[in-house]
């Protein structure tokens, strides 16, 4: 295919070097966009009487049937053309003629892909949080079917304090409201910035309305300066590291799963659609899905610090090197997309094993700190009544005992403050259900959340 920009030059272009120098192998997912933003930028040239009617009818018409050809499998990319913006003027030239070298008129491939690249991202966007918002769902109805189970909440991956195992995986619906809003936010900023008019950097001297071309494709607003609207790739990056964050949630979660499905653990059972065997060992079922998502995160983490690596140093305005902005933010969105679509049914078929959990809340002396409270509450000092509790916990593992099966006579050996009234402060179940404050694990406190996050859910 001859090179829409062959004119300065008396040489081919070397086919080592025009591969190398090639991108539509992957900007080819982006034909949508770029049809899109044609035929808009069509209809704005006639707005502005610099096409006429006639001429944008043969190009909106020979856009449409080259997007149509596309979707139905007629037409098929050419690998050999530069990129996805040159294949499809060159093939819209060849079916309407010269009213198709018209349509590059007042805008460059330097604002073309800014402006593609945006578009393709926000319907990307549109998506994943669509699949965020499932995956919300899974926690919601995991955590209202399990709002009275306890299980032994952790710090330093030692048993800590005695919750509920609604509490604990609503922690990762909040992460991943946040995920949410973080894209949304980075979306609202994709919007206010339509670069299509700032052409290869100075702008145009042709009277064009760039505000009502982003307006018609959906834009709230147009860059301010043209040098910025073709060099700017902030939002790639920021939504790379939104998609960061996002598989960075989903590894701890992952890894918790991984824990939980363990012999050593047996919280849960991972359901066998979303689990591997052994090649050799037959009673192996292997949480393999957790353990991809967890092992893809650092794929994402890596296209993120590719893209800003390759950022850093480039001066104003428009370089190659921003090519390399595409199969990065590709990969994320791609790897976020496979991960939520398998992580969700994952979680929503896996079971829940509240008997082995409420036995392993019973060990590790997870009320220790209730004991504690106790006698604060008859007026100790916290810090005298923390060593004295220390003390009884050294002579439980002595002795092989749990603090519930600690004698009275022996606990009044310890303190005369301790009467047998101690025997339900320290059951699990009193001590989740008087943690009352609010965000704890108390009953009143998770329906709140839940509530908080079916409400999330609701608005669009």
């Amino acid at each position: 295919m001859d090179k829409m920009w062959a004119g300065r030059f008396q040489k081919a272009l070397d086919k080592e070097a025009d591969d190398f120098n090639s991108s539509i192998h992957f900007d080819c997912r982006m034909y949508k966009q770029d049809i899109a933003g044609s035929i808009v930028h069509a209809e704005m040239l006639c707005k502005q009487g610099i096409i006429t009617a006639k001429e944008k009818l043969q190009i909106i018409n020979g856009l449409s049937s080259i997007l149509e050809d596309l979707q139905n499998g007629v037409l098929s990319f050419d690998m050999d053309a530069e990129d996805i913006h040159m294949f499809v003027e060159s093939e819209l030239t060849k079916r309407i003629g010269d009213a198709g070298k018209k349509l590059h008129t007042a805008r460059s491939r330097n604002d073309q892909v800014a402006l593609d690249i945006r578009m393709y991202l926000m319907a990307e966007c549109d998506e994943i949080g669509g699949l965020l918002k499932e995956l919300l769902k899974a926690i919601r109805d995991l955590a209202s079917e399990h709002k009275n189970d306890i299980m032994p909440g952790y710090t330093h991956l030692q048993r800590a304090q005695p919750i509920t195992f609604a509490h604990h995986v609503l922690a990762y619906a909040m992460m991943f409201t946040r995920d949410f809003k973080r894209l949304i936010d980075a979306l609202d900023r994709m919007y206010e910035n339509c670069p299509i008019g700032s052409c290869a950097l100075a702008g145009t001297t042709y009277n064009t309305d760039r505000e009502w071309e982003a307006e018609s494709l959906g834009f709230s607003g147009i860059s301010l300066n043209s040098i910025d609207g073709v060099s700017d790739r902030d939002f790639c990056a920021e939504l790379l590291s939104c998609f960061a964050i996002i598989m960075m949630h989903l590894s701890r979660f992952s890894e918790e799963i991984i824990l939980w499905s363990s012999w050593e653990f047996k919280f849960i059972e991972l359901d066998d659609s979303y689990t591997t065997g052994s090649s050799i060992m037959p009673q192996k079922k292997n949480p393999d899905m957790a353990e991809l998502v967890r092992g893809k995160t650092g794929r994402v983490y890596g296209d993120l610090m590719a893209l800003l690596t390759t950022l850093k140093g480039l001066p104003l305005a428009y370089n190659k090197d921003m090519q390399e902005d595409k199969e990065a933010i590709f990969d994320a969105v791609d790897t976020v997309k496979k991960c939520l679509k398998v992580f969700t049914p994952m979680l929503a078929t896996m079971r829940v094993l509240p008997d082995n959990m409420r036995k392993a809340a019973g060990k590790g002396f997870i009320n220790a700190t209730d004991l504690a409270d106790y006698l604060v509450k008859k007026g100790m000092p916290f810090r005298t009544a923390y060593k004295k509790v220390g003390e009884i916990v050294a002579y439980c593992i002595d002795n092989g005992l749990i603090l519930e099966t600690v004698p009275m006579e022996k606990y009044k050996e310890f303190d005369p403050l301790f009467d047998n009234d101690l025997y339900n402060e320290i059951s699990l179940d009193t001590c989740v259900e008087k943690r009352i404050s609010a965000g704890g694990t108390g009953a009143a406190s998770v329906e709140k959340q839940l509530e908080y996050i079916t409400e999330f859910l609701a608005n669009d």
